[in-house]
Parts: C-alpha cells; structure tokens; sequence
C-alpha cells in the first residue's frame, strides 16, 4: 500500500447489515457514536448500513415483494374525484 494516501482517522470498524444483523470487520474513516466488541476481544467503532451483499436481492437470489396494487388504489383513492 502507498505511505500517506489514508487519512488519519482510517481505522477497523465493525460494519452491520441492520436488515439481517450481519456484521463483519472492514476498515473506514466514517464517523460512529457506538461501539462493539468483536469476536478477537476488542472494542470497535459500529457503522450500520442498510443494505450489504448479505441482504441485497442481486447476491442473494432472493427478491421481496413490493405491494404496488395497494400503491396505486390509494393513488386513486386520493386523487379521483
């Protein structure tokens, strides 16, 4: 790796998928409030994200059913006078 091209904040942090509750050690510069510890006995910062390659249709195969039917009727039930 290059010297010097990393800030002084790029640390270890714990990344947690909060849709299914993975989580796994990576590094960043994001900024946490939290911290956890990990499976090695330290304590580090948490960074949680919404969507990973654990819970995202494309990786996982899997997609989720959105209720566009019931989206529309309340559209016309709002908007048809």
């Amino acid at each position: 790796m290059k010297k010097d091209i990393h800030p002084e904040s790029y640390r270890q942090v714990v990344f947690k998928d909060i849709s299914n509750d993975t989580s796994w050690l990576g590094k960043s510069c994001a900024n946490s409030r939290e911290n956890v510890k990990w499976e090695d006995g330290n304590e580090y910062p948490v960074i949680k994200v919404e969507i990973s390659n654990t819970s995202h249709p494309f990786f996982t195969g899997k997609t989720k059913f959105v209720d566009t039917a019931g989206r529309i009727e309340k559209y016309q039930k709002k908007y048809n006078k």
